[in-house]
């Protein structure tokens, strides 16, 4: 078989992916999708199914990889996918349960959303990820909605990061910084950083699909410096934490 170019290459994907029983519409997300991408960056599909889907049937395509079961990567909006390698290429395959991505775009018109954890992510995952998703990914077969970021998600999400962010950093003063652990405080400060940067993003109405970039987007990472300079000292690590505090004010 004739290797595929890479404007070939997620036709060729998509085709096969929507041919799977219930799947209704494939999309190429992350960098790919965005333009940002290096001639080493992996490529990222989503299915869109209806009703149950069935993991088994992707493994019976027969591409090198791993393919989980709905459900593995955690159960909430991000339910599961593959790690593959399709003609050379590292490919990611992520589950997407339309009634799920549906119901999460209702609720963020409303202004609301939860918190996941999700491996990887250091602040975890608002449930209105699928819904930037739908916005900034590329719709490769099917259709899906194009949703503008809800003004009423504008008005709730930036105080409900930034409360997730104070108390990130009080709770690392009293059982870190007092005690002198400048590890405990370096991933208070990344955890905050991140909270922080999703407090800004929605703030300004702008979609983000993961970590990767979040704190060059919200103008945060002057973090850097904080992180680098910790040391196992007490009233250092308060000095800092007072710092990180007066950064991320700024920010929002």
């Amino acid at each position: 078989m004739t290797a595929l170019t890479d404007q070939a290459f997620p036709g060729h994907v998509a085709d096969r992916l929507a041919a799977l029983p219930t799947v209704q519409a494939v999309t190429l997300g992350g960098s790919r999708a965005q333009g940002t991408h290096t001639p080493d960056s992996d490529w990222d599909f989503a299915l869109y199914y209806r009703g149950a889907f069935d993991p088994a049937e992707l493994r019976a395509v027969g591409w090198e990889g791993e393919v989980s079961e709905v459900g593995d990567w955690g159960g909430g909006v991000f339910n599961g996918g593959a790690w593959l390698t399709i003609d050379g290429r590292s490919a990611d395959v992520h589950y997407r349960d339309l009634d799920v991505v549906e119901h999460e775009l209702a609720e963020a018109r409303e202004g609301r959303f939860h918190w996941e954890p999700l491996m990887f992510h250091l602040a975890g995952i608002p449930s209105y990820l699928v819904v930037a998703e739908l916005a900034v990914n590329e719709v490769l077969r099917g259709e899906l909605p194009r949703p503008d970021y809800p003004e009423a998600l504008r008005a709730t999400a930036p105080s409900v990061w930034r409360g997730r962010a104070e108390l990130t950093l009080r709770y690392a003063r009293g059982a870190y910084a007092a005690r002198g652990r400048a590890t405990e405080v370096a991933g208070a400060l990344a955890t905050a950083g991140m909270q922080t940067a999703h407090a800004v993003l929605a703030a300004r109405g702008e979609w983000t699909t993961n970590e990767k970039r979040l704190l060059e987007q919200s103008g945060l990472r002057g973090l850097d410096t904080l992180v680098a300079g910790l040391r196992p000292d007490p009233r250092h690590l308060m000095d800092t934490l007072t710092e990180a505090e007066t950064l991320f004010g700024a920010a929002v």
